[in-house]
């Protein structure tokens, strides 16, 4: 298309290294939307972390305008205290991996109901279900943007072969 005069979109031209790898599906969401500050997508990827771990209610709040010692909050409910802990070593873990930071200060106790990562520009909260309406921080920062992950598609948690490790047949209906 020589001549024309609509400059190719950058988005459509992305290239082929910037695709997550198949295996992490927290990572493939945040690269999504090209505006978002590499905080904003470590916020994500975090939130896509506590989900795959079986959080619930996962939210991210865009506070940036909104806040001065933060950019997003990251929250999460998980009601066990076994729950919090699994999700926040998995969280601490991945972002570390994948992004090569640590948080510079954890807070909280999973048998108080919540558990703090502070990451400066985000900071992840993984809370219980009480705490965390206790808390209200979704309506405190009613004003902020909020984010939604989705549940991945395949089940996060891996299912013991059948006996004699072949598949399972399907039962007829």
């Amino acid at each position: 298309m020589s001549g024309s005069a609509t400059p190719p979109d950058p988005a459509a031209t992305e290239p082929a290294a910037a695709e997550p790898a198949a295996a992490e599906p927290a990572a493939a969401e945040p690269a999504a939307d090209a505006s978002l500050p590499e905080s904003g997508r470590q916020a994500r990827f975090a939130a896509g972390v506590a989900l795959a771990e079986l959080a619930s209610e996962v939210v991210v709040l865009d506070l940036r305008g909104l806040a001065g010692f933060t950019d997003f909050f990251v929250i999460a409910t998980a009601d066990s205290e076994r729950r919090r802990r699994t999700v926040a070593e998995a969280v601490e873990r991945r972002v570390r991996e994948e992004f090569g930071r640590k948080p510079t200060h954890l807070e909280g106790f999973p048998s108080a109901g919540w558990l703090l990562a502070d990451y400066v520009d985000f900071v992840v909260h993984i809370f219980a279900g009480e705490t965390r309406d206790l808390y209200r921080l979704e309506r405190l920062w009613g004003d902020a943007e909020r984010w939604v992950p989705e549940r991945p598609p395949a089940d996060p948690v891996p299912r013991a072969a059948p006996a004699g490790g072949g598949e399972t047949p399907a039962a007829d209906a």
